[in-house]
C-alpha cells in the first residue's frame, strides 16, 4: 500500500526531511503547502513534488494526500494540527510539538477522539543505534538505569531578529534544543516527579541556555544542558547498576554507541542511518498508518504530553513565558 505524504512548511528543515522519501517504500511525497505560491514552487521543484498548494486550509481538502508532516514554527503547530485531525490526516509533527502543555494535550484528545494516527517527529528515538540501546536497556546489559546524563549547545551567532531569538516563532534553546534532551530522558526514566532549571533569557525574553536536572521519588535523576551560545559536545550517558552506555556526538542523532559492562572491555556497536537519518520515522509513520494504527509504541502521544510538561515547568523555573499559537486555523 503506497501511502501518500504532504508537507507544510517549506522551511529548513523541511528540505532536510524531504530527500529521506526515497529510502521509504510505500512512502510517497505529493504535495507541499506554503503560505508563499513562489517558495511553495521552488521546494516542490527542488523534490520532484507533483502538487503545490497555496495557504495550508487547500492541503488538508486534497482526497491524495494521507499523511501530513507538519514543519512551521512551533507557535503554528496546534491550529494547524487541529485542523488537520478534523479533516482526517494523519501527522508526523515536528519537534517541539508545541510551545504549551495546553496545545499538547488538545492535540492528543482530538487525535484519539477522531482516531488519527498522530506523532512527534522526535528522529532520535527511531535511529538504529538508539533502538538498540533501548533493547540493551530492555535486557539488563547495565543493570537497573538510575542516571541519565546529555548537553546539546550550539554557538549560534546569527542576528537576533533570527527565528532562533523570536517569541512569537517559538525561539530559544527550550524548544529547538532542550526537547532532545528532555525526551532522551524521558525514553529511559519516565516522567520526573521533580524539575529544577537555571539559566539565562535574551532581551526578547527567549531562553538563551539552561542547567535542567530531573528527579524521581526513588532517587533516579537525570542532568541536562542545552545553549544556543555555547558549543558543547553533543554526547549523552545513561548510568546503570551495572555498568553504563554512552553515546557519543551528535547523541541525537547517532551511528554507534559504546558499552561499559562492569568487569568487561567497552563494546562499540555501530549502526549508520539510512539516508540523512529522517527515513526511519518517516518508515515509523508510513508502516503505523498503512496498518490503520492511531500512535506509534517507540514515540506514543503520552511521551509526548509528559516532555511537553516537563520543557513547561523549565519555561516557568527560568522566567520564560511562550507564546502559543491560536487553535483556530486562519
Amino acid at each position: 500500500m503506497s501511502v501518500k505524504w504532504g508537507i507544510i512548511g517549506p522551511g529548513r528543515i523541511a528540505d532536510a526531511v524531504a530527500p529521506d522519501f526515497a529510502h521509504v517504500p510505500g512512502a510517497e511525497l505529493v504535495a507541499v503547502a506554503s503560505r508563499s505560491a513562489e517558495r511553495g514552487a521552488e521546494f516542490a521543484r527542488r523534490h520532484g513534488i507533483e502538487r503545490v498548494h497555496t495557504g495550508y486550509r487547500s492541503i488538508l481538502d486534497d482526497p491524495d494526500v494521507d499523511v501530513l508532516y507538519v514543519a512551521t514554527p512551533h507557535p503554528q503547530h496546534r491550529a494547524i494540527a487541529l485542523a488537520a485531525i478534523e479533516a482526517g490526516k494523519a501527522l508526523m509533527v515536528e519537534k517541539a510539538f508545541t510551545v504549551s502543555s495546553v496545545a499538547t494535550r488538545e492535540i492528543a484528545a482530538a487525535a484519539r477522539r477522531r482516531g488519527v494516527f498522530v506523532m512527534e517527529a522526535m528522529w532520535t528515538r527511531f535511529f538504529p543505534a538508539v533502538v538498540r540501546l533501548r533493547e540493551l536497556v530492555a535486557e539488563g546489559a547495565i543493570g537497573e538505569v538510575r542516571s541519565v546524563q546529555a548537553d546539546l549547545g550550539v554557538r549560534n551567532r546569527t542576528a537576533h531578529d533570527d527565528r532562533f531569538f523570536s517569541p512569537e516563532l517559538g525561539g530559544g534553546a527550550l524548544f529547538d534544543l532542550g526537547v532532545y534532551v528532555v525526551s532522551f530522558a524521558q525514553m529511559l526514566l519516565g516522567s520526573p516527579g521533580t524539575v529544577a532549571a537555571s539559566g539565562a533569557l535574551t532581551p526578547s525574553g527567549v531562553d538563551l541556555e539552561e542547567s535542567i536536572l530531573l528527579g524521581w521519588p526513588d532517587g533516579r535523576s537525570a542532568a541536562l544542558q542545552i545553549s544556543l551560545q555555547c558549543a558543547m559536545p553533543g554526547s549523552a550517558r545513561v548510568i546503570g547498576t551495572e555498568g553504563w552506555i554512552e553515546v557519543p556526538p551528535r547523541f541525537h542523532h547517532p551511528d554507534r554507541i559504546v558499552v561499559h559492562r562492569h568487569g568487561a572491555d567497552p563494546e562499540e556497536i555501530v549502526l549508520p542511518a539510512t539516508g540523512r537519518g529522517y527515513a526511519h520515522e518517516i518508515e515509523e509513520v508510513t508502516r503505523r498508518v498503512a496498518a490503520g494504527e492511531t500512535e506509534s509504541p517507540a514515540m506514543p502521544l503520552a511521551d509526548t504530553v509528559a516532555v511537553q510538561d516537563v520543557m513547561a515547568a523549565v519555561a516557568d523555573r527560568v522566567g520564560m513565558v511562550p507564546e502559543e499559537g491560536p487553535a483556530d486555523l486562519s
